[in-house]
């Protein structure tokens, strides 16, 4: 099984507008053959929590306005060091960078296939999401 169409557009549509947001490090993984909770889940950063929160609000609002959808559940709001809006075929994490490399759930998902993404939505991908799904929070060090 792999994720619907509707899942891949909505996370598409997600994808780029974090990217417009200039969120960081965007990726997107097709967990539909591990997980019967969604088809996808997509993983984004900024440096700060006004931008995590900028972030989340752009989401929402070209989800709802150009695909007629709204999260059932919107989580971690009140800090905005991780956001996450789950609209049941996806799952979105925003995520402080600091959060991203602690918490790296890149490597729970490493062995799912990534969703292509637009290109504009992955160009600023960096070396947070690489580092933070190769290592362990603590080992840090040990790569420098």
């Amino acid at each position: 099984m792999t994720a619907t169409d509707r899942s891949i557009e909505l996370t598409r549509a997600a994808a780029q507008a974090a990217a417009d947001k200039l969120a960081h490090d965007v990726i997107a993984y097709d967990v539909s053959e591990v997980l019967s909770i969604a088809d996808a889940f997509l993983v984004a950063s900024a440096p700060n929590d006004r931008q995590v929160r900028a972030i989340v609000d752009a989401i929402e609002e070209r989800l709802l306005k150009e695909l007629d959808a709204k999260p059932v559940r919107r989580e971690g709001e009140r800090d905005g060091r991780w956001v996450l809006l789950d609209y049941i075929d996806i799952v979105v994490h925003v995520q402080h960078s600091e959060e991203r490399v602690f918490y790296a759930l890149e490597r729970l998902w490493k062995d799912c296939p990534e969703i292509a993404l637009p290109e504009d939505a992955v160009a600023t991908r960096g070396k947070g999401a690489e580092h933070a799904a190769t290592t362990a929070p603590g080992d840090e060090g040990l790569l420098n």
